[in-house]
């Protein structure tokens, strides 16, 4: 299993034998700040560090069957290689309050026959039992800024001395967020 993490740069075309394609890079070196055993911690992992920013360091933690890493050691893209099938994962981007059309696909009210200024209202909410909003129930909110994931990404582009990880369409977060790159 390989696994690392980065700073997700942004999106780019770059042009190959297979055409154009839209890539997103991430800038990946981090290092091995701890590891955990079976014997004193009751499984066994790899924690590895990042520094985001001047002041904060972004930690992670990756559960392994064995270890082959030792503290110290500066994981780079050179452990990946090109055609390889990775997932992704990092926080999504925030769109903060969103109503139900936007949040949950909702069709709205027709324009028109007794309808005025409810065009995208979520229309009945509730019912004579429980007498109450039953917890779950789809209505207007935050929308994301959650954990998100995406599998099967091809690894189309690596640049070693600019540790650059090339990954083939969109991944989850904003540019500057921190991305956990893991093999399928």
């Amino acid at each position: 299993m390989k696994f690392i993490i980065g700073k997700k740069i942004g999106m780019t075309t770059i042009y190959n034998d297979d055409g154009a394609q839209n890539v997103t890079l991430v800038e990946c070196e981090s290092k091995v700040s701890m590891i955990k055993t079976e014997k004193k911690d009751g499984y066994n992992a790899v924690q590895l560090v990042i520094p985001k920013t001047k002041n904060k360091i972004f930690k992670k933690e990756f559960r392994v069957d064995e270890i082959n890493l030792e503290e110290g050691v500066i994981l780079d893209v050179s452990m990946f290689e090109i055609g390889e099938i990775v997932k992704a994962s990092g926080i999504a981007k925030a769109k903060g309050f969103q109503g139900v059309v936007k949040r949950h696909g909702f069709k709205g009210s027709p324009k028109t026959h007794g309808h005025k200024h409810d065009l995208r209202a979520p229309g009945a909410i509730g019912s004579g039992f429980p007498e109450h909003v039953v917890k779950g129930k789809r209505m207007a909110g935050r929308m994301g800024g959650k954990r998100a994931s995406t599998m099967n990404i091809k690894v189309v582009y690596i640049d070693k001395e600019k540790k650059l990880l090339g990954l083939k369409g969109a991944i989850p977060g904003i540019p500057g967020n921190i991305v956990e790159i893991v093999s399928a």
